[in-house]
């Protein structure tokens, strides 16, 4: 069996969050999906995915790679930062657009989004708690309520690649 990846820097840091990308685009999604994140808080046998998007300011085109979860056909991802006062950067420049890129292991796709809201947002998101326990600490850091982000796919599309960073 193959040896799960783990970065050797601390899991939820800047520096980490770049290795893991780099690991994950430059594998073509081939590792990196599956992560050790016992360093920050989460099980060993943690998954991610890639999201692909456009900076609302800048036009850039940029890549983060998030813990998600499936649920009802759709992926989910939470704009945590970590129980910051303010959502991630990643969570407002989507905000501008209909439309999303995510990828997961070796396979991507164009994806419509959405937010849950009410019972269903409370339902997801002790899914996702479940899932990382990490984030009901981040969500006590906080007083604001963490977005969760509903991704559908609508087409496949091709993985991602370090080119694509513009």
């Amino acid at each position: 069996m193959a040896e799960i990846p783990k970065i050797t820097r601390p899991a939820g840091t800047a520096e980490w969050a770049k290795e893991h990308r780099r690991l994950y685009l430059g594998t073509g999604g081939v590792q990196g999906h599956i992560m050790d994140i016992t360093g920050a808080g989460g099980y060993f046998f943690g998954t991610h995915c890639l999201i692909r998007y456009k900076g609302r300011k800048s036009g850039r085109t940029l890549i983060n790679a998030l813990c998600y979860g499936g649920i009802g056909g759709e992926v989910v991802i939470c704009a945590s930062k970590g129980g910051a006062p303010d959502s991630p950067q990643w969570y407002h420049n989507i905000l501008a657009s209909p439309q999303i890129d995510f990828q997961i292991a070796t396979q991507a796709y164009r994806a419509s989004w959405r937010e849950p809201k009410e019972a269903e947002r409370e339902k997801i998101w002790a899914f996702m708690v479940d899932c990382y326990p990490f984030y009901a600490l981040y969500q006590k850091r906080t007083t604001r309520v963490i977005p969760l982000v509903m991704m559908k796919p609508i087409e496949p599309i091709p993985v991602f690649s370090e080119d694509d960073l513009s």
